[in-house]
């Protein structure tokens, strides 16, 4: 299982599954291989979406923005 938080706050966001997890490895931008945050946008979770996202992860990731149009997310894996 993989734990999501708000980088600037540190609020827990959500967990998903390690599946659900990979999908986001795959397809968005790692700058490093220790990487453990990823910049997230409106328009970037409709294009995981539309990329064939697991509907729970797109769940979490929507209320991970909570309205915001933008979001970094920091990640853990136990």
């Amino acid at each position: 299982m993989v734990q999501l938080y708000d980088k600037d706050t540190g609020a827990g966001l959500g967990t998903i599954t390690d599946a659900q997890f990979q999908f986001l490895r795959d397809h968005l931008e790692e700058e490093a291989p220790d990487d453990t945050d990823y910049y997230l946008t409106t328009e970037t979770v409709d294009l995981l979406e539309e990329e064939g996202a697991d509907p729970a992860l797109v769940t979490v990731l929507r209320a991970a923005l909570g309205g915001r149009g933008e979001i970094e997310i920091r990640w853990t894996q136990s």
